[in-house]
């Protein structure tokens, strides 16, 4: 079943784009990941002070957040700004659109993933335990599973604009290793990190039932 999804999605004119998306994230991650040490020296006084392994996870989450404002904003945009999901545009149900953006920002994901279970496994357990595997490896499955059989791409994009509140993780992590941890700053992180956990699911207004109600309507008429 999955050799023949992958055959259906991997047709001439696309043929480059997952592979060449999946290295763009990587590309992108390696980038970042070394402007974020650049930066970080030139910048914050303690970046020298810290510890090799401590280096490397602040560099890791330098990349983490610039990963995460690129898919969220992407994903917004796709969802709530593009007439991809909306009603009586495409001839396609709900649950099958797609489009080259989409695909795109999901190949950009993967190879974050894939860069960032890397350095995981690499420095284990020190950046993560199993759970951060199983999240990664869970979360690449669910991606490229959407992506060759060109389903179910609402849902990956929901979640995907879920990771606006990784930079919130990641600054409250930065604040904790510089000692903050009774700052202004970290507390209101903490209050924004709560408010984003419990609103953004009520962001997309009709979106998530109207893609559960496709679903059902297309398993119904088979």
């Amino acid at each position: 079943m999955i050799v023949n999804m992958l055959g259906d999605y991997v047709t001439p004119s696309k043929q480059f784009l997952l592979p060449a998306s999946i290295l763009s994230g990587m590309i992108m991650c390696k980038i970042v990941y070394e402007v974020t040490g650049l930066i970080s020296l030139l910048l914050f006084k303690g970046y020298s002070s810290l510890s090799k392994i401590q280096k490397i996870e602040w560099n890791n989450r330098g990349f983490s957040t610039f990963h995460a404002f690129v898919v969220a904003i992407s994903a917004l945009y796709v969802l709530l700004l593009s007439d991809l999901f909306d009603d009586g545009t495409h001839d396609e149900s709900i649950v099958n659109r797609k489009s080259t953006l989409s695909n795109t920002i999901l190949g950009i994901s993967i190879g974050y993933f894939l860069s960032d279970l890397g350095m995981i496994l690499w420095l284990f357990p020190a950046l993560g335990g199993l759970e951060y595997v199983l999240h990664h490896g869970l979360s690449m499955f669910s991606i490229f599973l959407s992506l060759i059989s060109g389903r179910g791409q609402i849902y990956i994009l929901m979640v995907l604009f879920s990771e606006i509140t990784t930079p919130l993780v990641n600054l409250r992590w930065y604040l904790d290793l510089a000692g903050q941890k009774g700052s202004k700053l970290y507390i209101c992180n903490g209050i924004a990190m709560f408010l984003g956990w419990l609103f953004i699911p009520f962001g997309f207004g009709g979106h998530f039932p109207k893609a559960l109600n496709h679903l059902r309507l297309q398993n119904l008429t088979g």
